[in-house]
């Protein structure tokens, strides 16, 4: 039953994508091109309608919540009810902004509500970590603002990297199979069915989401997914170690990275933290010549590598697991140094790379 479910939910995207195409031109749901945008022509957003009611009918179907073949790992029951509430509130924000362009101050409104549902109804918080070298770190009061930091904070930075045909929907599909892998691991069903469900879900959108597009899932796809792959990732890895804290973090390095670095760009170009501009990483990419499918899949594959170091960080060593933290930190560096990603001339690793000389035994 659970593999027919997933099957499902695939071909339902698959259906419900060109019926939401022509729902979102009757009703002018468009993106039109502009300076800032790669598109050329008007195209129908809303696509992640399409994926949401596709999830909705899995979520029907298998009932992740009641089944007794998957309990849920989480004691409290209502945390599902939120997580579903909470989706609904998101998907409206979502609607609005295709269809009306509201205010960031209206969108980050729905976001703060529907983490606020998630939080209080569905009790989910980061109250704790244990700490790798002995004790626990408890968040105490902070724990409301922590958690709610980070949902918000998740569906913005898959929000960011919505900028190229089939980016944010490969992005987050490929973190959803990343996170449902690891609560498998972590003996986590519940976690595990939901991210499936996304996943597949998402993955038959993009039979139409990938360039060349047909059809953008707008931010009711990206703050869906945005929204879904924090609160998962939360109940997936909270009040545990340290270690399994960074698992989440580690999955969704790319758009982390990204919103990361769009932070500091602005701070050094002194320009506002909202400002729109054209020089997110699928940007740089472009700009230093790769082409738009080129850049899609790079960064795919980064997004797959990132998955399979959280895998590896999860099975190594307190020691094995700093290594690769701090080999993966050098890595972004270099690779957020080669694109421009900060501004062109930001190159300070590489310019001290450049400038340490290997001993020669010869001149001694």
């Amino acid at each position: 039953m659970f593999y027919l479910t997933l099957a499902i939910c695939f071909f339902s995207s698959i259906i419900l994508t060109p019926l939401v195409k022509k729902l979102a031109f009757k009703i002018g749901a468009t993106d039109k091109p502009n300076q800032r945008k790669v598109h050329q022509k008007i195209m129908p957003r809303l696509g992640g309608l399409a994926i949401y009611i596709s999830f909705l009918i899995g979520v029907a179907i298998i009932r992740p919540d009641a089944t007794s073949l998957l309990p849920i790992m989480n004691p409290n029951e209502n945390i599902h009810l939120a997580i579903i509430l909470g989706s609904i509130i998101i998907i409206l924000t979502g609607v609005l902004d295709d269809t009306k362009e509201i205010s960031p101050k209206v969108k980050l409104f729905g976001q703060i509500l529907a983490s606020f549902i998630v939080v209080f109804m569905g009790d989910l918080k980061v109250e704790f970590i244990n700490l790798p070298f002995g004790g626990q770190l408890n968040f105490g009061f902070l724990s409301i603002p922590i958690t709610m930091f980070w949902i918000i904070g998740i569906t913005n930075a898959i929000n960011l990297i919505d900028g190229l045909d089939g980016l944010a929907a490969g992005v987050s599909t490929i973190a959803l199979f990343a996170i449902s892998g690891m609560a498998f691991l972590m003996g986590n069903p519940y976690v595990m069915i939901l991210a499936l469900i996304a996943a597949v879900s998402s993955l038959g959108f993009l039979i139409f989401n990938f360039h060349p597009a047909k059809i953008f899932m707008g931010d009711t796809g990206a703050l869906f997914l945005g929204y879904l792959i924090s609160v998962l990732s939360l109940l997936g890895f909270k009040n545990v170690t340290f270690i399994s804290l960074v698992i989440p973090i580690i999955i969704l390095g790319v758009p982390i990275s990204d919103t990361f670095f769009a932070i500091i760009r602005r701070l050094v170009n002194k320009q506002p933290l909202s400002a729109p501009d054209k020089s997110h990483l699928h940007h740089c990419l472009l700009r230093i010549g790769f082409s738009h499918k080129q850049a899609v899949l790079i960064i795919y594959a980064m997004s797959l590598v990132f998955g399979l170091v959280a895998f590896i960080f999860s099975q190594s060593t307190v020691w094995g697991s700093l290594i690769v933290i701090l080999t993966l930190l050098v890595a972004i560096e270099i690779i957020v140094e080669k694109v421009g990603l900060v501004r062109e001339d930001y190159q300070p690793l590489l310019k001290f790379m450049k400038g340490f000389k290997p001993i020669n035994l010869k001149d001694r």
